[in-house]
Parts: structure tokens; C-alpha cells; sequence
């Protein structure tokens, strides 16, 4: 079961639950699809897409909803574990929550195998308009388990995995991988030719090894290069803290997107050119909390007034 919310934002708790099949919702609407908003951008918005990263507990529907009035062209989930998912319904309920008007919407994957990974899909898929797989979380449980971060160091099992659900599902679903760099940009460079080879619809580069701290600056040169090493459009990760920033990112590296995670939880209008939160966005997100039913609405709250 996934869970389907009205979409309304005056919603009461008890009238959530809403049977969860899929003629629940309308099918996906090919103009929200993430790879044609990404291709498209520069030439029907003068600019490059612009995207809300994928957040622990925060990237919810709530704040999904939130960022996309103020100028954000594709959204994703926080990352869910496949092998959870796909196993525990209560998992299922818990971790993905949606809507009608959630579109645009990638949902992050952490997965280390193609079995997991297919069934993923088959559930998930029809409620989203794509799969994001996890390969730059530095998380140290995360890494242990195999997954985010460490698979940068098995670009054969993320090819197998890409070609896996682009075999089966082909055009129907877009699949990205977020990857960080390796201290090493030619293997990083052998890394993504090998995933575009695979099918990968598009690519997203933090530009920070699983080592470097968030405090040191992005490594804009290793997503340039990058970006001139492949086909497929490529989304910039890491330091965008205000629409300025993305324009200048995106100037420099020349890709296709630019993303943003730390900046945009603390200022959900950034990509509207607000320098902080405005109010209306404090009210909004508080009036989709409380109706959405989000467990941490006051933490957020808490951190966008901050």
C-alpha cells in the first residue's frame, strides 16, 4: 500500500485514508516528466532547471508542495530504502505519502542489488514521474550497507542496475544517479560514461568527495568536466544558497540543472529570488503540515524561521 492523500490543504487526519490503488490518481502527465524539464529549460525558461534535493525526513509531500510555489521545477523524496520497501507494507505507508499535484516528483532510491531495485520500480512507478539512485550519501551506516556513497566504488553493480530497469521499463521510467566525485576526476569520468552507456536518463554531481565536509567549497571544475564528458543532461549539486547562485553555477559548469538541498530547506524560496524565508512560506508549509499530517512539522517550522 502507498499512501494517497487529497489534495487539499485543509485536510483532516481522519479523512486520509483513501484506498491506495493506482486509479487513485490520474496517469503521469508527460509535461512533468524530469529528463524533458531538463532538456527543455534553458530554451522555454531562459534558464536551468530547478530542483529541490532529496532531504532525510524533510522532502516529504508537505514540503514537495511548499517548494513548488516558488519556483521549483522538479522535486525529490527523501531516499527510501529498497529493501524496506519492498518487504514491509508498513514501510511502504510511512516512507512515501502522495497526491494529485505531487508531480514532477523523483523518488531517491537506496539500493545495492537488481533484484531489490526492480521490485522497487514496479511498486513505485506509477506514482512518480522517476527513480533517483542513491550514490553519494557519505552516511557511515549507509556505507557499510552498500549503498549511497559506496557505490562509487562499484560502477560495474550501478551500470547493472541502470540497464536493469531501462531493459525492462525502457522509455517509461527516467532513472538518475546522484553520485559524488572521486578524489581522481578521470574515475569519476570512467564512472559516468560507463552509467550513460547503461541508459542512465541523466546524472546529478555533488561536487564533493564522500570525505570532504559540507564546510569545504563545492569542486565546480570536477562538474564542468564532467558535464563535457557526457551525453545526457547533468544536474550541479552542492553550495546553491540563493538564486544567484544557481545562475552562476550553472554559467560555469554549463549543465543542465542545478540543485539545492541545505539552502533550500533553510529558504524555500530561494529559487523565487527571496534572500530568506519569506512569511508566506512559514504559513503555507504550516497549513500543508498540519493538513498532510507531517510527524516533524514543528522541527521544520523551527528550522525555517531560524
Amino acid at each position: 500500500m502507498i499512501e494517497i492523500l487529497n489534495q487539499t490543504s485543509n485536510l483532516s487526519l481522519q479523512d486520509k485514508n483513501i484506498s491506495p490503488n493506482r486509479d487513485t490518481l490520474p496517469p503521469r502527465d508527460p509535461q512533468h516528466n524530469p529528463l524533458k524539464i531538463l532538456k527543455s529549460a534553458r530554451n522555454s525558461k531562459k534558464r536551468p532547471a530547478f530542483i529541490a534535493g532529496p532531504m532525510v525526513r524533510y522532502s516529504k509531500l508537505p514540503f514537495r508542495e511548499l517548494v513548488r510555489n516558488y519556483n521549483t521545477d522538479i522535486v525529490y523524496t527523501p531516499m527510501i530504502l529498497a529493501r524496506e520497501f519492498v518487504r514491509n507494507d508498513v514501510a511502504r505507508l510511512s516512507d512515501f505519502t502522495t497526491n494529485a499535484g505531487d508531480r514532477s516528483v523523483i523518488v531517491q532510491v537506496g539500493c545495492n542489488n537488481v533484484k531489490d531495485l526492480l521490485k522497487f520500480v514496479d511498486m513505485i512507478h506509477p506514482y512518480v514521474d522517476g527513480i533517483g539512485l542513491n550514490c553519494g550519501c557519505p552516511i557511515k551506516e549507509q556505507v557499510r550497507e552498500g549503498i549511497g556513497a559506496a557505490l562509487m566504488s562499484e560502477p560495474e553493480l550501478v551500470s547493472e542496475m541502470v540497464k536493469a530497469v531501462k531493459d525492462k521499463y525502457k522509455e517509461s521510467v527516467v532513472i538518475e544517479t546522484k553520485i559524488r566525485i572521486h578524489p581522481d576526476i578521470n574515475e569519476t569520468i570512467k564512472f559516468v560514461k560507463l552509467v550513460e552507456k547503461s541508459g542512465v536518463d541523466f546524472i546529478t554531481v555533488h561536487g564533493r568527495t564522500k570525505n570532504t565536509r559540507s564546510s569545504q567549497p563545492a569542486n565546480f571544475d570536477a562538474i564542468k568536466i564532467i558535464k563535457e564528458s557526457v551525453s545526457v543532461p547533468v544536474v550541479a549539486n552542492g553550495d546553491c544558497f540563493s538564486l544567484k547562485d544557481a545562475h552562476e553555477i550553472a554559467e560555469y559548469t554549463g549543465v543542465d540543472g542545478v540543485m539545492a538541498v541545505r539552502g533550500i530547506l533553510a529558504n524555500p524560496g530561494l529559487f523565487s529570488g527571496y534572500e530568506k524565508t519569506p512569511w508566506s512560506a512559514i504559513e503555507l508549509f504550516w497549513d500543508l503540515a498540519t493538513s498532510y499530517g507531517l510527524p516533524l512539522e514543528l522541527h521544520n517550522i523551527i528550522y525555517l524561521k531560524c
